[in-house]
């Protein structure tokens, strides 16, 4: 784990690596997170540590333990069908709701963002192309006034891509398909056309799952 230059909160920069590292998979599921090591590592001490720790427990990435050290929480391939079931509830809504306050800051955000995927995945950085997936869902959600559906399809997406990540390095099939989906969504969204823009979200989500499941059987 790397230190973070002191241009931000420590608490921010540790919840940072941390979450990294759990989603790459450096720590790994119910690998124990002992403060005192992890404050040493990072060069912090035990307040802001936990500060990241408590944020981390919020996005039920690690479970918290009295009188136990807090460990990184399991992820099972029925909990990853889970996290898209609901995500999938979640975004298809958020589309419906935001098409008509859809301004143009965001989707030159959006435009952006695609870049971005499409320079992923010629640089065959999957792990990159992620990220840039879950960035993209996420810039949707800003635009909701609903402080708590932003905040679940937050979680709900962290939950997803930590499920792919360790399927990163074996699906560049799998980012040139959602990329394509992600394009096609946000040409409906340019429409201002409703009822395409929630199919297309529809069939990106319903294609995530397909492209986990075919890829979890590997």
């Amino acid at each position: 784990m790397e230190k973070k230059p002191q241009s931000e909160s420590l608490a921010n920069q540790a919840y940072k690596i941390l979450k990294e590292s759990i989603m790459n998979g450096d720590l790994q599921d119910e690998e124990p997170l002992p403060e005192e090591k992890l404050a040493n590592n990072l060069g912090i001490s035990r307040t802001p540590l936990r500060d990241a720790l408590n944020r981390l427990a919020a996005e039920e990435l690690i479970i918290q333990q009295k009188g136990a050290p807090a460990i990184v929480a399991s992820f099972t391939k029925e909990r990853s069908l889970e996290y898209m079931e609901l995500r999938s509830l979640l975004e298809v809504y958020n589309i419906e709701r935001i098409i008509t306050i859809l301004e143009d800051d965001v989707i030159v955000a959006l435009e952006e963002n695609l870049e971005n995927q499409r320079f992923a995945i010629k640089g065959g950085t999957y792990n990159d192309f992620i990220e840039q997936d879950r960035q993209f869902h996420l810039l949707l959600a800003s635009v909701n006034h609903n402080r708590e559906l932003r905040e679940l399809i937050h979680k709900m997406n962290t939950g997803v891509n930590r499920a792919f990540i360790i399927l990163s390095k074996t699906v560049p099939q799998s980012a040139e398909e959602a990329y394509s989906e992600h394009v096609e969504l946000l040409n409906a969204l340019k429409q201002r056309n409703v009822v395409l823009a929630k199919n297309k979200m529809l069939i990106h989500m319903n294609n995530v799952e397909k492209r986990f499941l075919y890829f979890d059987d590997k």
